[in-house]
Formats: C-alpha cells, sequence, structure tokens
C-alpha cells in the first residue's frame, strides 16, 4: 500500500476543517424575529412598571368648610384630624386637608363651596348647616359630610336618617329638641324669669324649626320671648339696647355662624348689661359668658371622621345612615355669674359637667 504523506493529510484534514465549518455556518438557523419583538416588548414593559413605582401616591384630599373665621374653628380641625388618625390617616402623610372659612359672611358661601368643588376633593366637609347647603348646591357627586345639622329630614338635605340618598351623611345636632331645655335651665338660674330676648339669624337653614320649638317651650314655661334678628355682625349692638328696652330678664342665643363669630362682643354686652344668657354653643362660655347646654360638638366632628374614612374605602354616602348626638355638655361660667350679680343654684351646679371658677 503506497503511504500518503504528512503533508497531505494535513491539507485534507484542513480541507474538510473547513468545508464543515463553512457548511454549519450555512445551516445554523436565524433568530426569529419574534423573539426580538418580544424582548422589546418585555424590557418596555419593565420600564413603565419600575416608572410608575417611582411615581408618588396621590393622596386623598378632603376640604373643609365654616362661616367662622379658621382661627375660631381651629379646635374642631384638630378634633377632625384626632379622629381621622384613629383611622389611620395623618395630614400631609397619606391625607390632605384644605379649609376654608367666610369670616361670617354668608354670601360667600356659595362661590367658596363652587371653589372647593373645582379642586375635584374626595370629600367635602361642612362645619354647620349653612356650609352644608351651600356644598349641596355646588355639588351632587362629590360626597359631603356635615359634622353637625338641626333637622336634616326636615331641611330636605337627605331622605332620611337611615337612608339619607344623595351625596350627603353626617351628623344631626337634634337642635329643636335642645331648645326646651336651654329654656328649663335658665329658669332655675334665673327664678323670677318672665320674658327672654331671642338672637338668631332668620336667613340660616333649620331657623324656623328651632324658634317654633322654642316658643313650645316658651309656652310650657309660661315665658314671653323677643325675637331679635341677628344678620350682620353689628347688629347685636342693636340687640342688646332693644332686650334691655322691653325688660328682658335673659338672653338665649340661637345657632348662627354670624353670632358666633363676634361672642367675645356678645359676652361683654351681657356683662355691661347684667343679662344672664344661656349659649348654644360652648364657645361663648370660654369668651366669658354665663352658661351653655347642648350637643358636644367636638364629639361629632371627631365622628366626622369615621365618615370619611367609610367613604374613601368606597362606601357611598346615600348608604351611611346619619347619627345623631351621643354626648351633651352643661358648662356654667361663675366668674360670669359674679360679674352681673347672680347667683347660680347648687341644684343647678351639681348637674353641670364643667364649673370655671
Amino acid at each position: 500500500m503506497k503511504a500518503i504523506s504528512s503533508k497531505r493529510v494535513s491539507d485534507c484534514c484542513c480541507g474538510n476543517r473547513k468545508s464543515a465549518s463553512g457548511s454549519a455556518d450555512q445551516k445554523q438557523p436565524r433568530r426569529p424575529r419574534w423573539l426580538g419583538l418580544l424582548a422589546t416588548v418585555v424590557t418596555f414593559a419593565l420600564g413603565v412598571t419600575v416608572a410608575a413605582a417611582q411615581q408618588p401616591t396621590q393622596i386623598p384630599r378632603i376640604a373643609t368648610l365654616s362661616v367662622n373665621p379658621v382661627s375660631l374653628t381651629e379646635e374642631r380641625l384638630e378634633t377632625l384630624r384626632h379622629g381621622l388618625r384613629e383611622h389611620g390617616y395623618v395630614e400631609g402623610k397619606n391625607i390632605a386637608i384644605d379649609s376654608r372659612a367666610v369670616e361670617g359672611k354668608l354670601d360667600r358661601l356659595p362661590a367658596i363651596a363652587v371653589e372647593l368643588v373645582r379642586l375635584k376633593v374626595n370629600v367635602l366637609v361642612s362645619l354647620g348647616p349653612a356650609p352644608t347647603r351651600a356644598l349641596k348646591a355646588a355639588t351632587t357627586t362629590i360626597p359631603i359630610v356635615m359634622t353637625n345639622d338641626p333637622d336634616p329630614v326636615a331641611d330636605g338635605i337627605v331622605a332620611s336618617l337611615a337612608h339619607p340618598g344623595g351625596n350627603i351623611t353626617g351628623l344631626s345636632t337634634l337642635a329643636p329638641e335642645l331648645s326646651g331645655k336651654r329654656l328649663e335651665l335658665l329658669k332655675e338660674v334665673v327664678p323670677k324669669l318672665s320674658r327672654v330676648a331671642v338672637l338668631g339669624t332668620s336667613t340660616i337653614p333649620g331657623y324656623g324649626q328651632v324658634s317654633k320649638e322654642v316658643e313650645l317651650a316658651a309656652k310650657a314655661l309660661k315665658l314671653e320671648l323677643e325675637h331679635l334678628d341677628i344678620l350682620q355682625s353689628k347688629d347685636v349692638e342693636t340687640a342688646f339696647r332693644t332686650a334691655t328696652k322691653v325688660r328682658a330678664d335673659a338672653v338665649l342665643t340661637l345657632n348662627s355662624g354670624i353670632i358666633s363669630s363676634v361672642r367675645h362682643r356678645i359676652a361683654e354686652l351681657a356683662a355691661k348689661n347684667r343679662l344672664p344668657v344661656m349659649y348654644h354653643s360652648e364657645g361663648f362660655v370660654e369668651a366669658g359668658g354665663l352658661m351653655f347646654y347642648g350637643v358636644n360638638r367636638l364629639d361629632l366632628d371627631r365622628r366626622a371622621a369615621a365618615y370619611i374614612d367609610k367613604i374613601l374605602k368606597g362606601r357611598k354616602p346615600a348608604d351611611l345612615p346619619v347619627e345623631q348626638p351621643v354626648k351633651f355638655e352643661f358648662i356654667v361660667n361663675l366668674k360670669a355669674a359674679k360679674q352681673i350679680g347672680l347667683t347660680v343654684p347648687p341644684n343647678v351646679l351639681v348637674r353641670a359637667d364643667k364649673v370655671i371658677r
């Protein structure tokens, strides 16, 4: 057999290797185009997901509306914040709160209410009956939580306490029923009481119903009433002059943002004219007034937070029953009593929840 040279073997092998290599390159399948597209889509999706994760989560936003200046409602607002914290909401962290007030100027309520609606907040909170009506007129879609209203059913705010319907729910103050009790206490403190000057604002919601209740209570107690309309803050001066002129033995105030906005002045006029006054709000006693009996409004403000929480979690106002007050207070200011030369009977003092000495 003839030997084959190493060179030929090498050449042959190299040639075969080259041929094999070339053949392999030609037969290797190309990557399908759809795999490339899939990779692009996945990369894009991952990018969107990461970008979304980096975006700050939008926190719920609520807005409050009050007749009184914010300075006079700060305690109520802080109580609302406290109630929200009980439900896990911390202002500036996972909830935002905008507070607006009209400084006792009722004619500004409609415009401010519309302004708040344009902010597209999650929940609107009314700190009184007049703000509730302004917000009701401004929107039928944004949920409204009322912190207090004398008679929301009679005033057409809700269909019923159990089934409010619409976009409003919250808490009622039962103000009409309380007026009679206030007159009773006033008569106990002023035994010779026969004529009472009643300070109210006829243009605010619920005034008619409260006035009727006061009249019924006065009739049962054999008292005469002198209704004095406070349409502007300056009217309180005239009212006290009239009260003195008609020889009123005492004064009763009805719920009114205008009256509340001048609480210090009213306390001063009461002392100056030596007239005992039963007030509709505890703030008057803290400002130097004589007595207050009624709903613990701060408790209502705290409880309003529960409504806000439920609404933010998806509940509809129409399905959340309106609740009534469970806490009442009787406060007596003995300093004010001394100023007008009045002695508060011991049997009345022992029933007071708080006595300012």
